[in-house]
């Protein structure tokens, strides 16, 4: 059954009910920022704009819950502008610290550097460009310098990596044991997890880049 749903595109199924919104117009009181460097984030026009000039996490306060989909759109900016390298689109989900008591990735906040997060147990896709030449998805395991990656989950292709200034929507998928990234309604990974992470929170991860998100929701699969 899982397999035959996961077939479908996503206009083809029926919408499960919204958990939460975000249209981004009312600034970002439900985000936290972690940033390395200097960057600027706004929210304004029903955009999240992400400049920054070096590494920066942009975290949901709200704690999901499985089973769960992730859905926005995004892309990476190509206007000229010093941070402009269309060199990768992050995001962590179903995110713990199993340091923290409560397990919450909020409960610490973190410097934006990207080693900082090898310490969480998460699920993580990086859609990459330029200077990073894979797009990979891993199920980090909260342990300093391991960052699992299954040889089907490093994909080279040029049709897997960034293209400057072009909106696509993702789609990630916490539903029990199936994890999921989804592009554009087609499936990008897939994975059956027999220890699943199922709550936790999401996070949009970038590096020395500048991207914009949109149309952001959560909603049961």
């Amino acid at each position: 059954m899982l397999a035959a749903l996961a077939s479908l595109p996503v206009a083809a199924r029926t919408p499960g009910p919204i958990l939460h919104r975000d249209d981004f117009r009312h600034g970002l009181r439900q985000w936290r920022i972690e940033a390395a460097g200097d960057a600027r984030v706004t929210a304004q026009g029903g955009i999240v704009d992400i400049d920054t000039p070096a590494g920066l996490s942009l975290w949901f306060l709200p704690q999901l819950t499985g089973p769960i989909a992730i859905d926005y759109e995004v892309r990476a900016v190509s206007a000229g502008g010093s941070h402009d390298a269309v060199s990768d689109v992050n995001a962590f989900w179903m995110a713990t610290d199993p340091a923290m008591s409560d397990g919450s990735v909020l409960t610490k906040r973190r410097s934006g550097v990207f080693e900082e997060y090898d310490l969480l147990r998460t699920y993580y896709v990086g859609i990459g460009g330029n200077r990073n030449t894979t797009t990979r998805m891993r199920r980090y395991v909260g342990k300093a310098g391991e960052r699992p990656l299954l040889p089907e989950h490093d994909r080279p292709g040029e049709a897997d990596m960034l293209e400057p200034n072009r909106w696509f929507r993702l789609r990630l998928i916490a539903d029990g044991q199936r994890i999921a990234v989804e592009r554009d309604g087609v499936t990008l990974f897939s994975m059956m997890d027999d220890t699943p992470y199922r709550h936790g929170h999401f996070g949009v991860r970038t590096t020395q880049s500048h991207i914009q998100l949109r149309n952001f929701s959560i909603s049961r699969p």
